[in-house]
């Protein structure tokens, strides 16, 4: 089974191939990576919208968004964070959070590298990811940025997924539905 759902964003066109998360439940996938015209395109988009909430730094989780933030990031003309899914030991005094992943179905953990944790105590941040489906990974953010002593003005992502009601807060450009076939529990 090859199946593909057809989406518009910010003007271009993509076919998101469907992923099995679990028996019977399926999910669009978007993967910005090397999507230079698609990254391009979104950031200038969500760049329009995010403007208003006078963030002072973005924030981003490894890996798929990065190419996002900093996109959204050299348009707005500020720094961003990346936060890391493995300790490194340079990392020093890291903040770590955990998290689930929807597609992987583990636990994952999010560090701040004790270097930015200057860099967000204080200020005015944007949460940036690329997809917005559980929530899991934008609420790990949250947790770090809240311990890191920085003030969390919005959240924004080029698409949100599942229960659309529950994204009403996210600045997004679409949203994806979720397939559950007649048959599963899910």
């Amino acid at each position: 089974m090859n199946e593909h759902y057809r989406i518009q964003i910010a003007g271009v066109e993509r076919q998101l191939p469907l992923f099995e998360i679990k028996p019977g439940v399926r999910i669009a996938i978007l993967n910005i990576l090397g999507d230079v015209e698609l990254t391009e395109r979104a950031a200038a988009a969500l760049a329009e919208k995010i403007r208003p909430l006078a963030a002072e730094a973005l924030v981003t989780a490894e890996a798929k968004s990065i190419p996002l933030a900093h996109a959204l990031a050299a348009r707005l003309g500020l720094p961003y964070v990346v936060l890391r899914k493995q300790y490194k030991p340079y990392m020093g005094d890291a903040l770590r959070s955990e998290t689930l992943s929807i597609t992987t179905g583990q636990p994952q953990t999010l560090f701040l590298d004790a270097k930015d944790r200057q860099l967000v105590r204080g200020r005015r941040i944007a949460i940036i990811d690329d997809v917005v489906s559980t929530g899991s990974t934008s609420q790990g953010m949250r947790l770090i940025m809240e311990r890191a002593g920085a003030v969390l003005v919005g959240e924004a992502a080029i698409l949100t997924e599942g229960d659309r009601a529950r994204w009403q807060k996210v600045i997004a450009l679409g949203h994806l539905p979720i397939w559950v076939d007649e048959e599963s529990d899910a």
